[in-house]
């Protein structure tokens, strides 16, 4: 219950919130601000490139680079003041003590300088969609909106294209019918265009921020201290220990046979007389 009753808050909650506002307002800048990056930009490095061979066109060319940088930024601070997008930072690499030319050619090098551009030159089309779409659904919205104040004198008619209106608003029951119609209409409407400034936002924080990441220290010492540790303990603990084993095996054992007590001295038996052979024996004397 408390999941349908969020949804509907956040479903009719649409018109009070001051971020729909905000981007309704981005939206309706981009058509003219499209404008006006193409047309500067096109011009600029037209002219630029055609006056070149008598040195003119470094000027404009440098004129041109210089307001190209100057759109980046606005663009990027528009994401971040009403779209409230987190846009990382043009450069992340600190150029305040460098010279003209470093700082020229560190833009030149920088990404964010030529994903910058396709921004400000896809700011013209999709510029063109947002308007459209904003434009022709708030004043369809709008329009059934009001027609309980205008149908007595506009003869109000719903018409979907065929040569004859499907219905004409000519009571005030009926104009308040299209009225809670176009309410509901207009909830839709800003829900839509609320999801455009949101791709809107996301492909702004894309184009105009440096997100690459800066490079790491500590996870590149553990990722390769792991293999050398591996590659090395391993192999010299295999070729030490192995050969060592042995000695170190027999120690105990020698010093189990040595600590056996001493077995005691075996004394010499007495001599004793040897007896007569039998046959070392006298001959007997021949008989008579």
């Amino acid at each position: 219950m408390q999941k349908f009753l969020d949804a509907m808050a956040a479903f009719f909650g649409v018109v009070v919130r001051g971020q729909t506002y905000l981007n309704l307002f981005f939206l309706l800048l981009a058509m003219p601000l499209g404008i006006l990056y193409f047309t500067v930009l096109i011009t600029g490095m037209t002219v630029g490139l055609a006056t070149l061979i008598v040195w003119v066109g470094l000027l404009v060319l440098g004129l041109t680079y210089a307001l190209w940088w100057g759109f980046i930024a606005f663009e990027r601070q528009t994401v971040v003041w009403l779209l409230r997008e987190e846009v990382a930072p043009m450069q992340r690499r600190d150029t305040s003590g460098l010279s003209a030319w470093k700082k020229f050619t560190a833009t030149l090098a920088n990404p964010v300088t030529w994903k910058g551009l396709a921004y400000l030159l896809i700011k013209l089309p999709l510029g063109i969609l947002s308007f459209s779409l904003l434009v022709a659904l708030l004043s369809v919205s709008l329009s059934l909106l009001a027609a309980p104040f205008y149908y007595q004198f506009m003869n109000a008619q719903v018409d979907l294209g065929f040569w004859q209106p499907i219905w004409v608003i000519d009571t005030l029951p009926e104009a308040l019918v299209i009225c809670v119609a176009g309410f509901f209409a207009l909830l839709v409407s800003l829900h839509i265009l609320n999801g455009l400034a949101w791709v809107s936002g996301k492909f702004g924080k894309v184009m105009l921020g440096d997100i690459e990441p800066a490079v790491p220290t500590a996870p590149v010492a553990a990722a390769v201290s792991m293999p050398v540790a591996a590659a090395v303990s391993v192999p010299v603990a295999a070729a030490v220990s192995m050969p060592v084993a042995a000695p170190v095996a027999a120690v105990p054992v020698v010093e189990a046979v040595a600590a056996e007590p001493p077995s005691p001295a075996v004394e010499p038996a007495p001599a004793v007389p040897a007896e007569p052979v039998v046959g070392d024996a006298a001959p007997e004397e021949p008989t008579i």
